[in-house]
């Protein structure tokens, strides 16, 4: 059985895993985060969307809150965020190739 604190990503699983992939080349604030999303994946996530998906991966130790100079809180992923993230990606990895080979037999 799976543990919640290292492969599920719940209710929040498109963000968190939107989140994880922006945060993967450095520490970044809320919007900054909401714009590379736009960028890299043509999504926008709504402010609550994006603190409530946060909050669950700061909470399970993926994510975590840096000193701020003013309102904005940035955020960096942690060793266990890192590992999330890779296994998460090599099981889409999978997925997409043998989606692509049963395509291309049909």
């Amino acid at each position: 059985m799976k543990r919640e604190s290292e492969l599920d990503l719940g209710r929040f699983t498109e963000p968190a895993l939107f989140i994880l992939v922006s945060l993967a080349d450095g520490p970044k604030h809320g919007y900054a985060m909401i714009e590379d999303i736009r960028k890299l994946a043509g999504a926008t996530l709504g402010a609550g969307t994006l603190y409530g998906a946060l909050a669950r991966l700061e909470r399970l130790g993926h994510i975590e809150a840096l000193a701020s100079h003013d309102r904005r809180v940035p955020y960096r992923l942690t060793g266990t965020g890192r590992a999330l993230l890779e296994s998460h990606l090599e099981g889409l990895r999978r997925l997409t190739a043998t989606g692509i080979r049963r395509l291309a037999r049909a």
